[in-house]
């Protein structure tokens, strides 16, 4: 029996209650999340200026032996530089900044090349560093230690705005997995060693981001679809599929509706490679209005809120 698809009669209420908890979370904890990940950055910023001897050195060796610290310098500048910004006004190729942006250089450019562009780049941010942040190299003088931290912090800031939405998706979901973990383990459930595969988990176990296999288009191959949480029921029997559970949780009312296809399209790669048996719930918690409910309704996709975590006893865990 559907635990939330077929009680439309519901749907405004638990909306009201979803988005109560979100907000009330959002105030209590993404500041403090905010906060950590400012004062991580800080560090990973002073360690950026102390490698470029506070922005003196931003060569073409520098970028080669740390590729990592090209998003700092970025945010050196004034204005910031975004990456496709960045990009054009150096005149290099995209997929060059891209992997410096991942920490790492290109496996496909000449050494040649690659000292020309990263050259291009290194020009570009000597250029534009923001002089009011780094006053010391209007001076040319060595920067004091008090000046240095405080260049960093505000680079830092920079930083963690541009990441502000990531940031608080991530602790949002260790929070919503952490509730579901609390959940289970109060009903003897425990989680699986590392590395579990979905079909050799034991009856009575959990466990997070574990891949499905499932088939791909062709039918000749298969892909993965990572699941935040699986649950193999105290009762399962060999063979029985585990209860598969995506967390979700949104800020605001847009980005619900422009993701909400993810789902539909999970459940009917699952469906075509194990039947319509498969188990497949959200977890949700924010801004989740009748339409996107609707959506996933009309695609056979129950739910459970947060807010009535209780719910997922209806499954049969």
């Amino acid at each position: 029996m559907p635990a939330n698809l077929d009680k439309p009669h519901n749907w405004k209420h638990d909306i009201r209650r979803s988005v109560d908890m979100y907000n009330d979370w959002f105030m209590k904890f993404a500041p403090v999340a905010f906060r950590e990940t400012r004062i991580k950055v800080t560090k990973d910023v002073e360690k950026t200026l102390k490698i470029t001897n506070n922005l003196n050195d931003i060569s073409v060796m520098v970028l080669k032996n740390h590729p990592k610290i090209l998003p700092t310098l970025r945010m050196s500048t004034c204005p910031p530089i975004a990456v496709d910004r960045l990009i054009g006004l150096s005149n290099v190729q995209k997929s060059l900044v891209l992997c410096l942006e991942e920490g790492r250089l290109p496996k496909r450019m000449s050494d040649t090349q690659l000292d020309t562009e990263l050259s291009m780049v290194a020009a570009i941010i000597r250029r534009m560093v923001d002089p009011d942040i780094f006053a010391w190299l209007v001076g040319g003088r060595i920067p004091q230690s008090d000046e240095v931290h405080r260049a960093a912090t505000i680079v830092a800031d920079r930083l963690s705005n541009a990441d502000a939405n990531p940031i608080i998706r991530n602790a949002q979901e260790t929070r919503q997995l952490t509730a579901i973990a609390t959940w289970l383990e109060a009903r003897g459930y425990r989680k699986c060693d590392s590395g579990t595969k979905y079909n050799t988990m034991p009856a009575g176990t959990y466990g997070f981001r574990i891949n499905i296999p499932v088939s791909a288009k062709d039918l000749k191959s298969t892909i993965n679809i990572p699941i935040d949480t699986v649950v193999m029921p105290l009762s399962a029997k060999p063979g029985t599929l585990p209860l598969m559970i995506e967390a979700k949780s949104a800020g605001d009312y847009t980005n619900t509706n422009k993701r909400r296809k993810e789902e539909a399209q999970k459940i009917n790669q699952l469906r075509s490679t194990y039947g319509e048996t498969v188990r497949f719930v959200l977890f949700l918690c924010g801004y989740f209005d009748t339409q996107y409910l609707g959506y996933e309704a009309g695609e056979g996709i129950d739910w459970v809120w947060e807010h009535r975590i209780d719910d997922l006893a209806q499954f049969e865990i």
